[in-house]
C-alpha cells in the first residue's frame, strides 16, 4: 500500500539529489557545507523513524550550525537571465500550465482513491490520498514540462536546487514549527490556554467562542509563524471542549475552518519567513514586508468569512 513512507522516500531522495548536485556544483563556493545541509535533510526524510529522537534532535542541530555559517546559492543556471527571458517569450502563458495542472491532479486522485472502492483502498492508504496524489502529480508534471517545454532531464531537479538554494534555511520552517506546536501540546499549552480564554473571554454563546477561536488560531499563527504549530494548541484548548463537548458542533468541520483561520495569520507574518520573506526575495523586492503588506486585506476579509463559515457550517443540529 501506497502511503505517508513513500511519499518521505520521494521527498528525501529529491533532497539527496540536491546534495549531490550540491557538491559537483564547482561555481559554489559553499558547495560543501550546502551538500551537507541538503544531505542531512534528505536523511531526516528517508530515516528520519530510525534515528529516534536523539538522532533527529542531533541532525537538526548539525543543519542549523551548517546554516548559521552561512549557505551558498546554487551557480549551476547562472548567467542564463537571457535564454530564460527567451523561453518566456517563445511560450507564453504556457509556462503556467505546470502549476495549473498539480491541483487538478490532486484533486482528482484524492477522490479517486475516496470513492474508489476496495481496489483503490488497498493500492493507496486513504487516509493519505492527498498527499500521495501530489507525489505522483509532481512527479507526473515534472515529467510533462520536460517534454513540453524541451528541457533537459535533469532540469527539475536543477531547478529545484536553485530554488532551494534561494529560500535556504527557511525550508525548514514548516516542519520545525509544526514539530513545536505537537511539543507545545504535549506540554499541556493547550490546556492552560483553554483555561485563560475561558477566565477571559466571555463564550457563553456559540458565535463568540466561533469568534475566539478562529482570531486565536490566526493570532497564534502571527506569533509561531505556522498554523500546525497554532492548531494543536487551540484545538485541544478551544475548539475541543467548548465547540465540540459543549456546543456539539461537528469536528471535521470545526477543524478545517479553523486550519483555514489560522492560514490567514500565515499571510500576516515575518515568522512565516519561507512564506512572506523568501518570496520578497525571490522577487528583489525593496521592501521585505512587500507581501505581507498586500496580503493582509485579503487576510482580514477572509478571517472573519471563515468565522461566519464556521457559525454557519459548523452546527447543523443547533440552529
Amino acid at each position: 500500500m501506497i502511503g505517508l513512507s513513500q511519499v518521505y522516500a520521494l521527498a528525501g531522495l529529491v533532497f539527496a539529489g540536491f546534495a549531490v548536485m550540491s557538491l559537483r556544483d564547482a561555481a559554489n563556493p559553499r558547495r560543501r557545507r550546502n551538500a551537507l545541509f541538503w544531505g542531512l535533510f534528505a536523511l531526516s526524510f528517508l530515516a528520519g523513524d530510525h534515528l529516534g529522537d536523539l538522532g533527529n534532535g542531533v541532525l537538526v542541530l548539525v543543519m542549523a550550525l551548517a546554516a548559521a555559517f552561512g549557505l551558498g546559492r546554487s551557480g549551476t543556471t547562472a548567467g542564463d537571465g537571457e535564454a530564460r527571458a527567451a523561453s518566456a517569450r517563445t511560450y507564453g502563458l504556457r509556462l503556467f500550465l505546470p502549476a495549473l495542472m498539480i491541483p487538478v491532479i490532486v484533486l482528482a486522485g484524492s477522490l479517486g482513491v475516496r470513492h474508489g472502492g476496495a481496489l483503490a483502498a488497498a493500492l493507496v492508504d486513504p487516509g493519505q490520498a492527498t498527499l500521495v496524489a501530489l507525489g505522483f502529480a509532481t512527479l507526473l508534471v515534472a515529467g510533462l514540462s520536460v517534454r513540453m517545454f524541451r528541457q533537459p532531464v535533469l532540469s527539475p531537479l536543477t531547478e529545484g536546487l536553485r530554488l532551494a538554494d534561494t529560500v535556504g534555511w527557511m525550508a525548514l520552517l514548516p516542519q520545525m514549527l509544526a514539530a513545536l506546536g505537537a511539543v507545545f501540546a504535549l506540554a499541556g499549552v493547550g490546556t492552560v490556554v483553554g483555561e485563560t480564554v475561558t477566565r477571559v473571554f466571555p463564550l457563553d454563546t456559540r458565535l463568540a467562542a466561533v469568534a475566539v477561536y478562529c482570531l486565536g488560531m490566526a493570532g497564534f499563527t502571527v506569533l509561531m509563524g505556522n498554523a500546525f504549530a497554532a492548531f494543536p494548541v487551540m484545538t485541544a484548548g478551544v475548539a475541543l471542549p467548548i465547540l465540540v463537548k459543549f456546543y456539539g458542533g461537528d469536528p471535521a468541520a470545526i477543524c478545517a475552518i479553523g486550519m483555514l483561520s489560522g492560514f490567514c495569520g500565515t499571510l500576516l507574518t515575518p515568522l512565516a519567513a519561507n512564506f512572506n520573506l523568501a518570496p520578497a526575495a525571490l522577487l528583489d523586492l525593496d521592501d521585505r514586508f512587500a507581501v505581507i503588506r498586500a496580503q493582509a486585506p485579503t487576510a482580514v476579509v477572509l478571517l472573519l468569512v471563515n468565522t461566519v463559515l464556521m457559525h454557519v457550517l459548523a452546527f447543523p443540529a443547533h440552529p
